[in-house]
């Protein structure tokens, strides 16, 4: 059975390499929504989330190495869990920043200099599939910036002063999630103009956009969920379960 790469990548010419890609996985959150609780260290079925993520980088043929930015005082912490679950592709812990454009950038900084193009993944987004990695990252090769996303489900309201303002057309709206994919000198520069220009970005394709480049959306997954609250936790543990059978 052909792998992943022989796969996806027919639009390679013959005898050519794929691009080098980095992942950047920003880890130094303060987890402020999970009641006290590290949610990168919360274990889920014996494994910790932060673990369950590495691994899914890891397994990926498109990856070429992982830099992550944690809080400082984790750095031995991480360090030791890559070396128990065999997270070969890290080449560095780092210290990140006090925002996540900060920690995203301080990893950007730290790739290898063979690095053409440089992922960006939540390091609390563990039930990412080896499809939606292989896709996403493709899509990035092909148009220079690409991000994954699913429609949003709920109906949504503008609401100032406590009351409904209007409800915008549904259909024009997706919920975006990460892995992010972009040119390795995009993504430097977009994340630098934003610090540079004081903008604070909820990710990395908000910080490109401003640079007026076209992002490709492809089809994420509902699974592959962001843990957030303690709620998330019980989430996760079913699709824990779920998670060989995908």
């Amino acid at each position: 059975m052909p792998s992943i790469l022989s796969r996806l990548f027919s639009f390679v010419g013959k005898g050519e390499s794929k691009p080098y890609c980095s992942v950047v996985v920003p880890a130094a959150g303060q987890s402020s929504r999970m009641q006290g609780e590290n949610k990168l260290f919360t274990i889920i079925n014996d494994i910790p989330v932060l673990a369950l993520t590495l691994e899914a980088l890891e397994r990926c043929e498109l990856f070429d190495e992982i830099v992550i930015a944690a809080q400082p005082e984790k750095i031995i912490e991480i360090s030791n869990l890559c070396v128990q679950y065999k997270i070969d592709k890290v080449s560095k812990v780092i210290t990140g920043g006090k925002t996540r454009a900060e920690s995203v950038l301080a990893g950007v900084l730290e790739v290898s200099d063979k690095a053409e193009y440089i992922a960006v993944h939540d390091a609390a987004r563990p039930f990412v599939t080896q499809k939606l990695l292989a896709e996403v990252t493709q899509a990035a090769f092909l148009h220079n910036a690409a991000v994954p996303a699913v429609p949003v489900k709920d109906t949504l309201k503008v609401v100032k002063d406590g009351y409904v303002v209007s409800t915008p057309e549904r259909s024009q709206y997706a919920a975006i999630q990460t892995p992010q994919v972009f040119r390795h000198e995009m993504l430097k520069g977009a994340l630098t103009k934003a610090l540079e220009d004081r903008i604070e970005v909820t990710d990395d394709a908000s910080a490109v956009e401003r640079l007026g480049v076209s992002i490709k959306v492809v089809s994420g997954d509902y699974k592959n969920i962001k843990i957030t609250t303690p709620d998330d936790i019980a989430l996760a543990r079913v699709l824990m379960e779920e998670r060989d059978v995908w």
